[in-house]
């Protein structure tokens, strides 16, 4: 693999890199607990600078053809793909994805989203339609202030990026300061696929400081924000004085309802891959297996074997499956939620706050599985984003649905029956904005977002596109 590339650390507006003012923010590599580079800490005047670029080149990027936007965007997807490794290797140093989940997934998917989006625009998105005697166009909000999150650095850059500009925006992207790096290596991405200067522009920071100015800007558009559902409650008073469009993914703790009927094995198997996938920190993860009460030691039982198969380690050798928490806050805000869990009176059936076996070094946690978790319990209400899974024991079909849906969050979900027809009335009654059936993949053209606290809006295929535009009508 390629060594991470620190040395595009600067901010990018106006196709200039800039080094920024004298206040700087440390990356640290979260297995080594050493820095490995530092990012500008910037400012609300870098935002408008920022802003007034985006501006300043809406005019002319908004006129493109869409042809002209077909043929850039699968250039974008060319140039991600010769840098696969090299991303892949800085996402691994800089949030400590094991290096195999970096390249398949963190690196790759960005791809596919990429070329999605592509084929979309050059299949004919619909950007008009006649209705009665009205004209009814989709046209670009304007500028559009991105933030994203650390956990899936590159993805979420991708998954607002590439579709704000497909329909004819400009944007202003704060990346995450755990997470920066692969920021930059995604400038180079456009500036070597011929994205204008100011089309896409990169100011490194902090979220009160300059999340809180790309929300709060007059010139700023629309805000695209993912990340925790109290961060995205800050965005939204913030942007709230201009009155501008909000879209948000946030939080989650998704169910994943076993049935009586189910083949256990592998809704075991399955489920926890899904709630340690990227060391449990993604929004989606089933993070509370929902069981019948009769199979509850059995499934415990299957639940502790499969999490032990589940190597922690350092995230460049082979066989690791769980890395380092992205950070050290990170290691200890999961830690003191395996503490709660033990407060409450939940069993540890795997696991737990022993992290002796654990490297010395590094941001570490144990894989966990707690069993006997009630509804009403710390750990089975608020998102933990580690690889810390609840089993909770129902009694029927119907508390099983009650317990799904007794969170603030609604982002997605999991059944699995033997019966598909009963997977699908059961996944119909979930309040969550995606649900897999017995292990259905996930669909990067389908509608991704959330119910309830879990945000609004939705990202991905043609609603992602429709996401960035304004609808106009013209009465004839």
């Amino acid at each position: 693999m390629a060594a991470p590339v620190t040395t595009r650390t600067g901010h990018v507006i106006d196709g200039q890199q800039l080094d920024g003012g004298p206040d700087t923010i440390d990356v640290v590599n979260p297995a080594t607990d050493e820095v490995i580079a530092a990012v500008p800490a910037g400012t609300a005047a870098d935002v408008d600078a920022a802003v007034r670029a985006a501006s300043r080149a809406f005019t002319s990027w908004s006129r493109t053809s869409v042809e002209d936007r077909v043929a850039l965007l699968r250039r974008i997807g060319t140039e991600l793909g010769a840098r696969r490794d090299e991303m892949a290797a800085t996402i691994t140093a800089e949030m400590g994805s094991p290096l195999s989940f970096s390249v398949n997934v963190q690196a790759s998917l960005p791809i596919a989203v990429t070329t999605s989006v592509a084929d979309l625009l050059d299949g004919g998105f619909a950007f008009s339609e006649e209705i009665g005697n009205s004209l009814v166009l989709r046209e670009p909000i304007g500028v559009v202030g991105c933030i994203t999150p650390w956990n899936y650095p590159l993805h979420q850059i991708v998954a607002k990026i590439v579709p704000a500009l497909a329909a004819g925006n400009t944007v202003v992207l704060k990346p995450s300061e755990i997470s920066p790096l692969t920021a930059g290596l995604f400038m180079a991405v456009l500036e070597s696929a011929g994205v204008p200067a100011g089309v896409v522009n990169l100011v490194h920071g902090t979220g009160p400081v300059v999340g809180a100015a790309i929300a709060a800007h007059p010139g700023v558009d629309m805000v695209s924000f993912t990340g925790s559902t109290r961060a995205g409650k800050l965005v939204t008073t913030a942007a709230a004085g201009t009155v501008k469009r909000v879209s948000l993914e946030l939080g989650g703790k998704s169910a994943n309802v076993i049935l009586d009927d189910a083949d256990l094995g592998a809704a075991v198997k399955k489920g926890i891959a899904n709630a340690y996938i990227n060391g449990g920190q993604t929004c989606t993860a089933w993070t509370r297996m929902l069981v019948p009460a009769d199979k509850h030691d059995e499934i415990v039982e299957l639940a502790a074997a499969a999490a032990g198969k589940y190597t922690v380690g350092d995230p460049n050798e082979d066989g690791t499956r769980i890395g380092p928490m992205s950070s050290t806050a990170q290691r200890n805000r999961v830690l003191g939620y395996i503490a709660k869990g033990v407060e409450e009176g939940a069993t540890v059936a795997f696991g737990g706050e022993d992290t002796s076996g654990l490297p010395a070094k590094g941001a570490y946690v144990p894989p966990t599985v707690f069993a006997n978790v009630r509804p009403d319990m710390v750990i089975a209400q608020e998102e933990i984003f580690g690889p810390v899974l609840s089993v909770l024991p129902y009694r029927d079909e119907d508390e099983a649905v009650e317990i799904a849906n007794s969170t603030v969050y609604g982002l997605s979900g999991s059944v699995f029956s033997g019966d598909p027809e009963r997977g699908l009335a059961v996944a119909k009654r979930m309040r969550t904005g995606q649900v897999s059936i017995n292990g259905g993949s996930f669909n990067p053209l389908a509608p991704f977002g959330g119910y309830r606290q879990s945000g609004n809006g939705r990202e991905l295929g043609k609603y992602g596109i429709e996401e960035f535009t304004e609808l106009k009508a013209i009465q004839r």
